[in-house]
């Protein structure tokens, strides 16, 4: 039967904002109190979507999360009327108020970790949602992230949905962003790559880092017994610690696959040898293609700043694959002309299209992090809640939406505005109708 992969992106929130809260994001750091363009941020992640469903593929969209989130607040101390909470914490803990408020869920790459059916011992579609426990600001996502989920994949003859990690850092798990998955055709029973930074136990890393790693291997290894992925199913291999203290925050910042394609940095990894020779030896019938990208030709620092490994690489109808890259890679003379030079060889990528997505690039995330990776049986798919998958008539309705209820600008001080709240919870609660989740917001449980 056959399979396709499904990108499914994350609206961008009616509450971004930068607020700098990702220590080891180098945009996210850079960008640290500007003025944010929450509408502009929403239009260019629906255009991307869009032009995605124009090239023929299945794209399906992601609902954002509520935010701010006041329960967190009162949890936290901050009492009285709404209006009265948000400005006790804008004057005491301003930082807690802007991770409160923070539209990180948008990228959805950190949203879960998938295994398509093909992969698993009961041959469904496996979800476990990402704990994110090493930023505050991210670690309120999970519950809510589960919700989405169950609401677009809700037939249980088909998908089941598992819930987070323990929150403790012994299992920092972050989700797709360290995840990737090779095969053939995607019906193909594929191999699960988890890539991690560290050990919990026993932090064997070559050196002290600047950042601390946030997936562990301990993570990595529940995730894949949740999904009941079998040995030679999966590889887990580390990640270059002197990376990470360059800014790789996640390993698709530095490598990324699809199908038969693994596109990586020679410095990705920390023992690149041995993780290809183990993915040889589990794909052994398979015929791959490692395209490294030597340091010489582009820097771990161009990468990071271009995200030219944080592109998506999707496969057209006509089975050819096309890189979806942000603006920045084509305005950077090494990263263009390595990409130019890219698809004259024999590969199976001979595409590269650019997206001006700069609104998610200013606060660190690019076009592979808007995405979350689905594989889906032509059965499976149509047990999708259809009402999130994009449509020319979804498009133009979403994009209604956001010039209805989404604000031009959002300075640092917003965030002590009531009205922000309330035009917040106004727009999901419509998006819950949009996109038929019913009730997966808490303020819409009260």
């Amino acid at each position: 039967m056959k399979s396709l992969e499904v990108n499914f992106d994350g609206l961008v929130g009616p509450t971004h904002n930068y607020a700098g809260l990702s220590e080891g994001n180098v945009a996210s750091l850079k960008s640290a109190h500007d003025r944010s363009n929450p509408k502009s941020a929403a239009k260019q992640g629906l255009a991307k979507m869009k032009a995605l469903h124009d090239l023929g593929l299945t794209q399906g969209v992601l609902a954002p999360q509520e935010r701010p989130d006041l329960y967190t607040l009162r949890r936290l101390g901050f009492k009285g009327k709404d209006a009265e909470v948000l400005a006790q914490a804008y004057k005491e803990a301003p930082n807690v108020l802007a991770a409160c408020y923070s539209a990180s869920s948008m990228w959805t790459a950190n949203a879960a970790t998938v295994s398509p059916s093909s992969d698993t011992c009961n041959k469904k579609v496996h979800f476990t949602p990402a704990n994110l426990t090493n930023k505050f600001h991210r670690s309120l996502e999970p519950d809510t992230t589960g919700n989405i989920l169950k609401a677009i994949f809700a037939n249980d003859e088909y998908f089941e949905h598992h819930k987070h990690l323990n929150d403790s850092d012994h299992f920092g798990d972050e989700g797709a962003a360290n995840h990737t998955r090779l095969c053939g055709d995607y019906a193909d029973a594929g191999l699960e790559i988890f890539t991690f930074g560290r050990f919990a136990f026993n932090p064997d890393m070559p050196k002290p880092q600047k950042f601390a790693a946030r997936q562990t291997i301990e993570a990595s290894r529940a995730v894949a017994r949740l999904h009941g992925l079998s040995d030679d199913k999966t590889v887990f291999v580390q990640q270059n610690p002197d990376v990470i203290d360059a800014g790789v925050f996640h390993n698709d910042v530095i490598a990324v696959g699809n199908q038969n394609v693994l596109f990586y940095h020679e410095q990705a990894f920390l023992n690149t040898g041995a993780f290809i020779e183990e993915v040889n030896q589990k794909l052994e019938h398979q015929e791959l293609h490692f395209i490294q990208v030597p340091s010489n030709e582009v820097s771990v620092q161009d990468a990071v700043n271009t995200y030219l490994f944080n592109t998506q690489i999707v496969t057209l109808p006509d089975s050819s694959m096309v890189i979806i890259a942000p603006s920045h890679c084509e305005n950077n003379l090494n990263v263009k002309t390595y990409l130019d030079r890219l698809i004259t060889k024999n590969t199976p990528i001979k595409q590269v299209k650019y997206f001006d997505v700069n609104e998610s690039m200013k606060n660190g995330g690019g076009p592979a992090c808007l995405r979350l990776r689905v594989t889906l049986s032509e059965q499976e798919l149509a047990a999708v809640n259809p009402a999130c998958i994009m449509s020319d008539n979804l498009y133009r309705r979403l994009n209604t939406w956001v010039d209805s209820h989404y604000r031009d600008v959002i300075k640092p001080e917003d965030l002590q505005d009531p009205q922000l709240l309330i035009e917040s919870r106004t727009a999901l609660d419509e998006l819950t109708d949009i996109l038929n989740l019913g009730s997966v917001y808490k303020f819409q449980q009260v």
